[in-house]
């Protein structure tokens, strides 16, 4: 790879990295973007919320920004994963999983995070089609349907206050005691929204949409869409390997700039983020990429 030193190697290649890589690429900076191609939003059809490319496939937004950035001679792609970081005289050196060694002046990590799916079977089958996330993402595309809320107590009511904008006819399943405090369980009673406590056996689905959804007792529930809260972990340890913090809610901490406790370092996109939404992604890439040619240009001065 050249040259001999980057400017900045941004790992991960998703909306986040591409969106700094062509902030950087227009400051004529070095860059190196490192992706495995493995984006967390792989199974999901349609990209929404998004001016200009509303209902559009993700991977078709994300080859074009890809295509436009290395438009700009400064920038090269390298698909391979990041195994080690550690500091260097220059910054950080890097070894790939192809076994190579690149150095850089500052790092950018754009690696996204990882949902723990639950053992249901047929669950991760649906997750990122009918089973999902984010209502501004998808919420619409289900209007008025049959949705199904899966959470408990605080996590289980805010889903359904949420989600009673799209939606009248609704169902809380908790899989297990419900945790909701009286005042919670009496709003949702009021709005004709039930609760289901009984266990997840499984969920019979076509193609990942759902069908139904069996429970232990051998009751059925037929549904549309089901929404969720998933617990997750950070896509790449690196970060915290080269003392990087994490938040209580273990997202990467950053401050305004996108910079994190250690010089040098930045973090933008899902990682950093409860926010999950490609505007938001590109916009934290954005500024990451501005304020780190920020940075190089006030220690070049």
């Amino acid at each position: 790879m050249k040259p001999k030193i980057f400017d900045v190697i941004i790992i991960g290649g998703s909306y986040s990295g591409l969106s700094a890589a062509m902030a950087l690429g227009r400051a004529i900076r070095t860059i190196l973007i490192v992706d495995s191609g493995t984006p967390c939003n792989l199974r999901t059809p349609y990209a929404h919320n998004f001016i200009t490319r509303d209902g559009e496939k993700p991977a078709s937004i994300a080859r074009k920004a890809k295509e436009q950035v290395l438009n700009y001679p400064t920038t090269q792609f390298l698909k391979d994963e990041v195994l080690r970081a550690k500091k260097s005289a220059s910054g950080f050196e890097l070894l790939t999983g192809h076994g190579i060694t690149l150095n850089t002046k500052k790092l950018l990590f754009t690696t996204g995070i990882r949902d723990i799916i639950p053992s249901i079977e047929g669950f991760s089958s649906c997750w990122g089609i009918s089973i999902l996330h984010c209502p501004y993402c998808h919420g619409y595309e289900v209007k008025d349907k049959k949705i199904g809320l899966l959470g408990h107590g605080k996590t289980g009511f805010e889903l359904s206050r949420v989600l009673y904008s799209w939606s009248k006819d609704m169902i809380l399943f908790t899989n297990g005691e419900s945790h909701l405090t009286k005042e919670q369980a009496w709003l949702l009673k009021k709005k004709n929204i039930p609760v289901i406590e009984q266990k997840f056996l499984s969920i019979e689905h076509l193609n990942g949409q759902i069908q139904f959804i069996h429970f232990t007792d051998g009751t059925t529930y037929q549904i549309d869409a089901l929404f969720t809260k998933l617990p997750f972990e950070q896509q790449c340890n690196i970060p915290q390997q080269l003392g990087v913090e994490l938040t209580e809610q273990g997202f990467i901490k950053i401050d305004d700039f996108q910079r994190t406790n250690v010089t040098g370092i930045y973090a933008a996109g899902d990682n950093t983020t409860v926010f999950r939404a490609v505007s938001v992604a590109t916009a934290a890439g954005t500024k990451a990429g501005s304020f780190i040619n920020r940075e190089l240009i006030e220690e070049e001065f």
